[in-house]
């Protein structure tokens, strides 16, 4: 049976970018402005205070890690702050690592920091199934891996960039996966918390190229078809064909962009009868007809 969201984490492909260990002792603030891209925060020791705008704001502690999927302008501290270091993300130095407060003596607290880079063309899949700000808290695996990431960090063995990027996109997968709960917003995740939709969004992610039906998702959600509908529809955000539809689209993209198959074979790999069909469905939804969006993507490759 598929697992949807290892199909999200492959199509995604991410890799993690480190910017740099920070560190503060005594009162301190840094202010950090709008970043927009998906960046993350793993909690070495000590605690901290995180306030993001438009959030209310929370405690960070030893074995934390936070996940920010747009980057909106936030503040780390001290308890009791001082007045803050303003940092613009895109020019923080990488490599070193930055301290703030009293600059002798065992710090309150180290954070390493990052971003997400994406192999895909489209990262906005993966702020679409999260919430402004995950924070993942009091798990034992999450707490291993961060101590990892710590002896990765300090330990300066061949490899380390290696390893710390592979256990941050674990790191990743583990905060998508404590959000298939309500504090997600509608969408997979979501979905995925439900454990009769879950069972359906299996089946339709196993087999896109089959010809679903409502009703043949509710049965194998043990649901009257309109319950599933309603249930599916208000847990995901979009009806059941629609996200199907939306699932087919980001399948196609990536086939597109591999430049390895022809368009009417990933007609059919996608489930559609013609490619004439599948032509006019992708461009509705896409903007453009595959061929141009091959022909960009290929573009693409050959700038990278």
């Amino acid at each position: 049976m598929s697992d949807p969201l290892s199909e999200v984490v492959r199509l995604l492909r991410p890799q993690a970018v480190f910017a740099n260990l920070i560190s503060g002792k005594g009162n301190w603030a840094v202010r950090y402005s709008k970043f927009g891209k998906p960046s993350f925060c793993i909690m070495l020791e000590g605690s901290c205070r995180l306030a993001v705008d438009e959030q209310e704001p929370t405690t960070l502690s030893a074995g934390d890690f936070v996940l920010l999927p747009t980057t909106p302008g936030f503040t780390i501290s001290s308890f009791v702050p001082a007045p803050p270091v303003h940092l613009d993300p895109n020019k923080v130095p990488e490599g070193l690592e930055l301290r703030y407060g009293e600059q002798t003596g065992q710090p309150d607290m180290r954070s390493l920091g990052g971003s997400f880079e994406f192999g895909c063309a489209d990262p906005s899949l993966l702020v679409s199934l999260l919430p402004k700000v995950v924070h993942v808290q009091g798990s034992t695996r999450l707490s291993q891996l961060v101590q990892m990431v710590g002896e990765e960090a300090s330990g300066g063995k061949p490899g380390s960039e290696f390893m710390l990027s592979r256990l941050a996109e674990m790191l990743l997968v583990e905060a998508m996966r404590s959000s298939t709960s309500t504090s997600a917003p509608p969408g997979l995740l979501r979905g995925l918390g439900d454990e009769r939709l879950a069972v359906a969004l299996k089946h339709m992610h196993a087999r896109i190229e089959q010809r679903w039906s409502v009703a043949q998702l509710a049965r194998i959600a043990a649901l009257s078809r309109s319950s599933f509908f309603e249930r599916f529809t208000r847990t995901l955000g979009v009806a059941p064909m629609a996200y199907l539809l939306a699932w087919r689209m980001e399948i196609a993209k990536e086939l597109l962009r591999r430049g390895e198959l022809s368009v009417s074979e990933i007609a059919e790999r996608t489930g559609y009868g013609s490619t004439s069909a599948f032509s006019v469905a992708f461009t509705r939804q896409v903007g453009q007809p595959p061929g141009l969006y091959a022909l960009y993507a290929s573009a693409e490759r050959k700038r990278a």
